[in-house]
Parts: C-alpha cells; sequence; structure tokens
C-alpha cells in the first residue's frame, strides 16, 4: 500500500466526522431551495447525514460483489423508495425511528467492512428493504410538510444518482489496497453509527 493510498484512508475518519457532525435535525425539515419541490426533496437528502451513510454502504456492498449485483441494488433502491415514499404520504406522523436508520446503516456497514459474499438476489433483497424504510420515513416527514410528490420524486432520483454513481466507481476496483480502502470505508460508517446511537440514547436518557 503507498503513501498515497494511506493518505486516502487517513481522510475516512475526517469524512465520516463531518457527516456525523451535519445537524440531525436537517432529517426533519425540508429546506427551502428556492428552485421547487423537485429540488427541496434532493437537498433534503443530501442533508440527512444518516440516509447519505446507508446510500453509501450500500452501493459499496453492491459495488464489491459486482456488476450484477450493483445492477440489482440499483433496480430495487428507487422502486421501493418510491412506492414506500407514496404509502408514507399518506400515513400519519410517524414515530421518530433515527435508531432503527441507524441500526439499518451500521448493518449495511458491517457487511461491506466483512466483505461478506452475499448473491445479488440477496443484495437486492437489501436494497429493497432499505429503500422502504426510507421511503416510508420521508414520505411521513413529508406529508407533515405539506411537501407532495415533487418532492419525494427529488429524494429518489437523488437517492438513484448517488447508489448508481458509488457502486459504479466500486465495480471495477480488483486490486487487493482499492477492496481494502472500501471495506474500511464500511467499518468508518459502523462507527459513525455508533457514535450516533450514542447520542440517540444519551438523548433518551
Amino acid at each position: 500500500m503507498g503513501r498515497g493510498d494511506m493518505k486516502r484512508l487517513g481522510l475516512l475518519p475526517w469524512l465520516a466526522a463531518g457527516l456525523a457532525a451535519l445537524p440531525g435535525a436537517a432529517q426533519a425539515h425540508l429546506v427551502n431551495s428556492g428552485l421547487g419541490p423537485f429540488y427541496d426533496g434532493a437537498l433534503h437528502l443530501l442533508l440527512s447525514p444518516g440516509d447519505l451513510l446507508g446510500l453509501l454502504a450500500l452501493a459499496l456492498l453492491a459495488g464489491l460483489r459486482g456488476t450484477t449485483a450493483a445492477r440489482a441494488a440499483v433496480t430495487a433502491l428507487p422502486t421501493a423508495l418510491l412506492l414506500a415514499g407514496l404509502i408514507g404520504l399518506t400515513l400519519p406522523v410517524i414515530p421518530n425511528l433515527a435508531w432503527l436508520s441507524t441500526l439499518a446503516f451500521m448493518l449495511l456497514g458491517v457487511l461491506v467492512a466483512f466483505d461478506v459474499r452475499l448473491p445479488p438476489v440477496i443484495i437486492a433483497a437489501l436494497a429493497g428493504v432499505y429503500g422502504t424504510l426510507l421511503g416510508l420515513l420521508n414520505g411521513s416527514t413529508l406529508a407533515t410538510m405539506d411537501a407532495g410528490v415533487g418532492s419525494l420524486l427529488g429524494i429518489v432520483l437523488t437517492a438513484f444518482m448517488l447508489v448508481l454513481l458509488a457502486s459504479a466507481a466500486v465495480v471495477p476496483l480488483h486490486a487487493f489496497w482499492a477492496r481494502i480502502t472500501v471495506r474500511v470505508a464500511g467499518s468508518w460508517v459502523v462507527a459513525v453509527g455508533m457514535l450516533m446511537l450514542g447520542w440517540l440514547a444519551q438523548g433518551a436518557v
């Protein structure tokens, strides 16, 4: 592993800490971008660190498993997110389930860190379950803010692009050091999740 690779690994803790330091309240507010509901939804997702970490972990996991798994994740995630989001728009307020979404992305991070060899159908199922969770939570949140399908579509398309680009970047990585770097990123997702769970527990006391 060269000096440049070590520098990349050294940046991961700072990246994770930066994501964790983003205000958690961003998940509960729809930011007005001034560009319309679609972009408001996209910005809402980009300012939700927990959701971003889950999408990143899912993309890394799918990319490690190859092209077929990546394609399965890219198809299943936005489909489940859209359908569940439409249901969420019709639901009453869902209780704060930040701990559940945190545990979900931590599980994905563990699978990445240990490079668990899952078949594409399981990757698709994980993407579908995670997309359903995000859809229900985000759809319910949008409903409380009188936001509609336009904002939901912004969330769905942004999630689709993030998973597509991140998984496509990982698929061609075959060198040992490159795959280790991806696994280290997964371990930092887990570490950030542990910090977030600690904050949630402290806030609940």
